[in-house]
Formats: C-alpha cells, sequence, structure tokens
C-alpha cells in the first residue's frame, strides 16, 4: 500500500502545481473532454477526493458513507463548482487533496477490504482500491488539462497500473491484445483468440487510447485496423 499511496502524493504535488500556475482564462478554456473547460475538470478531482475521503470516513466510523448521494447530485456539483471563482476551486482543490491523504491515513489494516458504494445501491469497491482509483484520476486528468503535463509525462509504473486496470473493463467491442513496445509483457482485453489483433505502440499512448481518448495517435494494428474502444 505504501508504494501507490507515495505515488499518489508524488502525481498529486505535480497535479497541484499545475492548477496552482493557471490563470483565469486558462481556467475558463476547454479541456481535452468534450463540454468540460478546465474548470469543470478541477472541479471533478476536487468533488472526487472530498467524496473518497467522506466514504473513507465512513469505513473508520463504522457509518457506510457512499462516495456520491447520487450521479445526478455529483454531476450537478461539479456544474457548481466549475462556476466558482478560481480562487475558490485551487483552495478546494488543494484542501480536498490534503484530507484525503489524512483519511488514508487513518484507515486501520483490518478495515481495509471495506466494501464503497459509488451512489446508494449503485456499484460498490474496497477501500482498498481507493489509491488506485485516484491515482488514475489524478493522472488521466491532469493530461486532460490539456497543458503541459501529457501522457508522455507519465510514470512508467502508473502506465503498467492503467494497463492492467483498464483490460479489466467487463466488455470489449471486439477482443486484442494490448502489446507495449517500451515495456515487457502484454495485456489481453476481453476473451482473445488466434484471430485477434495485437495492437502496439508506447504504453502510455496504449493506456491514452484505452480510456476512450483520442483517435489512436501513435498505435498499430496487426490487421491494419484498430479496435472500437468506448468511452471511459
Amino acid at each position: 500500500m505504501s508504494t501507490i499511496t507515495d505515488e499518489l502524493q508524488e502525481a498529486t504535488g505535480r497535479l497541484v502545481r499545475t492548477v496552482d500556475g493557471l490563470s483565469d482564462e486558462q481556467y475558463a478554456g476547454a479541456s481535452g473532454l468534450p463540454g468540460w473547460s478546465r474548470a469543470h475538470v478541477v472541479a471533478h478531482l476536487a468533488l472526487n477526493a472530498e467524496g473518497l475521503t467522506g466514504a473513507l470516513g465512513g469505513v473508520v466510523s463504522g457509518e457506510p458513507t457512499a462516495m456520491y448521494a447520487s450521479q445526478e447530485h455529483r454531476d450537478g456539483d461539479i456544474e457548481a463548482l466549475a462556476g466558482a471563482a478560481t480562487g475558490t476551486l485551487r483552495e478546494r482543490l488543494l484542501r480536498s487533496t490534503t484530507l484525503l491523504a489524512d483519511a488514508l491515513a487513518a484507515v486501520p489494516e483490518e478495515a481495509w477490504s471495506t466494501r464503497i458504494e459509488r451512489t446508494p445501491g449503485g456499484p460498490t469497491f474496497t477501500a482498498y482500491a481507493v489509491p488506485g482509483m485516484r491515482l488514475r484520476e489524478v493522472e488521466i486528468h491532469h493530461a486532460d488539462l490539456g497543458l503541459d503535463y501529457t501522457r508522455s509525462d507519465w510514470p512508467e509504473s502508473f502506465c503498467t497500473r492503467l494497463l492492467a486496470g483498464m483490460v479489466k473493463r467487463d466488455s470489449w467491442a471486439a477482443p486484442f491484445t494490448a502489446a507495449p513496445t517500451d515495456l515487457d509483457g502484454t495485456w489481453q482485453c476481453g476473451d482473445v483468440t488466434e484471430q485477434s489483433p495485437v495492437v502496439r505502440g508506447r504504453a502510455a499512448d496504449l493506456g491514452w487510447w484505452l480510456t476512450g481518448r483520442g483517435d489512436g495517435d501513435g498505435l498499430t494494428s496487426d490487421n491494419g485496423d484498430l479496435p472500437r474502444i468506448e468511452e471511459w
């Protein structure tokens, strides 16, 4: 657990430094996510940290707390916070990341297997999964800001974690094997057969594409066509 929490702390530090340097005009500018400004991305990251903090607090207290009250509530909160003053957004992100770090440190060893609801009655995940979930949010959405930090800046350890996590998705439009040219090993996406294509490229480019971002720039498929990837 210490390794991934250390990686999360380092990734969070990089994100905070980027957000600290944003001008009002940059906050208002378009992010890499359709319909979202950079302010929306920062708002989402702050609220995501707050939701995880509240859920972990419930794990520690023994009073189960969902991460979000509902999907609609989550979406509305992002819209509202994205419209706040940039100083408010910046402070909200910084405070939320500090609170989340404290919440992670407070979870006792025996409680890491406790399941948390994303929304009441919705999908669940274990407290143990939280650092990895948050790391994906931080690294991917940092790149979504569309500034100097891009997927090419992702650490190798994160690229490996991202590939391993993405191939566990429940379904794929068509099975294939992801074969990063800069990492050892391959990752099977779906029920791969001898006829399934092999998609090759840098691990960061594969991870970016597997989350439904970009058009597969830098990737090749041995059958000439990249499989269709649904939005993450």
